[in-house]
């Protein structure tokens, strides 16, 4: 890890995916980290750190598209 250790529900960017999850949990060496729109958990061991505003946005259109196709 980095030395960044994010709090439950916080929104982090986990550099080994090139994915942003919300934190679910942190066992042993692994943060437990799903997707915001909901779906499968997968473990992180880093690094991680907070998302870019960019990230951020590109997260909540993908939702909001989802939404508007009847997905979510």
């Amino acid at each position: 890890m980095n030395g960044y250790a994010p709090e439950i529900g916080e929104l982090v960017y986990d550099e080994a995916t090139c994915q942003v999850g919300r934190v679910m949990g942190y066992e042993g060496l692994y943060w437990q980290l799903r997707p915001v729109g909901g779906g499968r958990e997968w473990d992180a061991s880093g690094p991680l750190r907070r998302p870019t505003d960019a990230e951020r946005l590109s997260v909540g259109v993908a939702m909001a598209n989802a939404r508007s196709r009847g997905e979510l």
